[in-house]
């Protein structure tokens, strides 16, 4: 079965690639990107295939057991504003082509470092998982992960990181398509943090596309207005809708000493490990209890973070400017 779907994979990648690019790249004079414009048709039908899972599979799911029923909010909360983000980052193949991008280089840095005697690390082989691709993509997986926690928690805590982060907080309707919701220079950075930390411990580019495939339909089912609670097990091994909405609660998901609670991405082990664990929602859902309500508290006294996709982008980039200018306090606790 999983031969036969690759194969059909295969098939559409070559008929669209041989059907549709190559003619455009030959009328446009550029043929000489045809191996690059290649892998990003692969890219292109991966993200494809990701919304239409999202669309055929979790957002029924939201229809039919929503966590809860709300009023369609202001301008600034409209779902095809959330859509036109994952549509731009899924079939854009934003990480994927973020780590192509910086392979060649971080690749060169690696080699020079290995003749100045720095040694290069190579995870797989050095724990004997070099002819293990699969099991050698989930000890990545999980390394990458904790990383990403830390990620999250400095984008909460650095004043010119949360003017670009509370972008992707200000949805206060959230669903399905929430996720990639984030200002475009938040997302630049946190995936080249992490596309160069994978290149130097030996992640190849098919375990890392495996690796962001996984990560970006799981971030979007926990962003998902589901009200359906995931088995005991299940909730503390790979993060929940409700754990994760409980982050973008209102005051609650981004205030207090750490922040925030619920930072994890994927593996809630590191908010349990580090304290900043919080299973409210969780317990609220079996119960069948209302939920808290989702967003910036400083919403509710007027502040814009944009009503459409060029006003967030530029409100954030102006934030972050002001965060950044001298006596903000650019590296303290971000919202309080």
């Amino acid at each position: 079965m999983t031969e036969a779907l690759i194969q059909l994979f295969a098939a559409g990648h070559d008929g669209l690639f041989e059907g549709l690019v190559l003619p455009l790249l030959s009328a446009c004079g550029l043929m000489a990107y045809m191996e690059e414009a290649f892998d990003f048709t692969e890219w292109f039908l991966i993200g494809l295939l990701e919304v239409v899972f999202l669309a055929a599979v979790i957002l029924p799911l939201e229809r039919l057991a929503p966590a809860e029923r709300r009023g369609p909010g202001g301008p600034g909360d409209r779902m095809r504003i959330d859509v036109a983000y994952t549509l731009l980052h899924r079939l854009g193949a934003f990480s994927i082509f973020i780590f192509a991008v910086l392979q060649t280089p971080v690749l060169k840095l690696r080699d020079i470092l290995g003749d100045w005697g720095v040694p290069t690390i190579e995870l797989d082989a050095a724990l004997g998982l070099a002819y293990a691709p699969m099991l050698g993509a989930l000890v990545y997986l999980v390394i990458l992960d904790f990383v990403d926690y830390w990620i999250h928690r400095a984008q909460h805590k650095w004043n010119w990181w949360w003017a670009l982060h509370a972008i992707h907080h200000s949805q206060r309707r959230m669903t399905v398509w929430t996720d990639n919701r984030n200002h475009l220079l938040d997302d630049i950075i946190r995936d080249a943090i992490l596309a160069v930390l994978a290149l130097f411990i030996g992640v190849t580019p098919s375990q890392f596309i495996g690796i962001v495939v996984f990560t970006r339909v799981w971030q979007s089912l926990q962003h998902a207005n589901i009200g359906i609670p995931l088995p005991g097990l299940v909730s503390r091994a790979l993060v929940s809708p409700g754990f994760h909405r409980l982050h973008h609660a209102v005051s609650i998901g981004h205030e207090g000493v750490s922040r925030g609670v619920n930072f994890a991405v994927l593996f809630p082990i590191w908010d349990m490990v580090f304290r900043t664990a919080d299973w409210t929602a969780d317990r609220r859902l079996a119960q069948h209890e209302p939920l808290e309500a989702t967003g910036i508290r400083d919403q509710e006294q007027g502040v814009d973070y944009g009503t459409g996709f060029w006003s967030q982008q530029w409100i954030g980039l102006r934030n972050m400017l002001r965060a950044l200018a001298p006596g903000r306090g650019g590296q303290t606790m971000g919202p309080s």
